[in-house]
């Protein structure tokens, strides 16, 4: 892990970091939420540890409150995490095999996945992925618990403006990325498909109907020289 601290840049490790502090503020509303909400204290906490999917256990935890079945919540989250997939292949190269694998798949998140591929040489791409991928299960985790324990305290997260961090990190996120033509078209694409079925389908799907903007990426063509 040292070698790894290493080979990150140090304005690289200073937006993880900041990545770490934003999720652990919204593991922290997730936890008092779920407890205020009427959830057992070790409820949000083992979901934390095992499932690990901050949208998809918030989803969990609006579909139960709302009076829904856990089992309905359940494959909602399973739809709403079906990202992973696409982000599975996309990072495959930089998990690993063995053991590594299987702890890089149960770390993986929007954020080390989008640091991850924002680099350029493979052992860069891998640094990024495991710093930022066990720093957010740590501080995540960690903020559950608090949250969990101060039950009600924090209740409304509208009152506080902390369901905007994750959103506004993951825009940070992406941003740099927009440089590019193709990327910006599928981007554009995507959001518009997601704004115009977000009225009339749950949570979370529209995110998934979003990928229809891959369909319109058309990555520039380099001519071989002859």
């Amino acid at each position: 892990m040292r070698s790894t601290w290493r080979t990150l840049d140090p304005g690289l490790a200073r937006d993880i970091a900041l990545v770490c502090l934003a999720d652990g503020v919204v593991g922290l509303s997730y936890g008092a939420i779920s407890v205020g909400g009427g959830l057992d204290l070790w409820v949000p906490i083992a979901m934390s540890l095992l499932v690990f999917a901050g949208a998809s256990q918030f989803l969990f935890v609006g579909i139960v409150a709302a009076g829904g079945s856990p089992i309905a919540a359940t494959v909602a989250g399973l739809l709403v995490n079906s990202r992973h997939v696409a982000f599975g292949l996309a990072v495959s190269d930089v998990i690993g095999h063995g053991w590594r694998r299987a702890l890089g798949s149960h770390v993986m998140t929007d954020e080390n996945v989008a640091f991850a591929l924002g680099q350029d040489e493979l052992r860069h791409r891998r640094a990024a992925y495991w710093v930022c991928g066990i720093g957010i299960f740590v501080c995540w985790n960690a903020g559950v618990v608090v949250g969990a324990l101060a039950g009600s305290v924090i209740t409304d997260t509208d009152a506080f403006g902390l369901d905007a961090a994750f959103p506004a990190v993951l825009l940070a996120l992406v941003l740099p990325s927009l440089k590019d033509k193709a990327t910006r078209t599928a981007a554009l694409a995507g959001s518009v498909v997601a704004l115009a079925v977000t009225p009339f389908l749950p949570a979370g799907l529209p995110v998934l109907l979003a990928l229809v903007g891959l369909l319109f990426y058309r990555p520039a063509r380099t001519l071989e020289p002859a």
